[in-house]
This record gives C-alpha cells, sequence and structure tokens, in this order.
C-alpha cells in the first residue's frame, strides 16, 4: 500500500476540521435553543 500524497492529506485534514466544526456548531446551536426555551417557561412560575 502506497503513501497517500500531500494533497490528499491535506484535503483530509480540511474536511475533518470541516465536520468537526460543523458539529459544535450543532451542539452549541441545540444548548442554547434548548436553554432559551427552559428560560422561557421560568419567567411563567
Amino acid at each position: 500500500m502506497s503513501a497517500p500524497d500531500p494533497e490528499f492529506e491535506k484535503a483530509r485534514k480540511r474536511r475533518s476540521y470541516a465536520i468537526a466544526l460543523g458539529l459544535v456548531v450543532f451542539v452549541v446551536l441545540v444548548f442554547v435553543i434548548t436553554i432559551v426555551r427552559l428560560g422561557g417557561n421560568v419567567q411563567h412560575f
């Protein structure tokens, strides 16, 4: 099995960072939406 060329490795690393960034954004978005919804319910008590 031959070693992958450096250009392929750079593309794979960029793709990994993009997926990680997307995952972090998704988690933060879900967290913020949850806090906002719970915060709205707390005011009614």
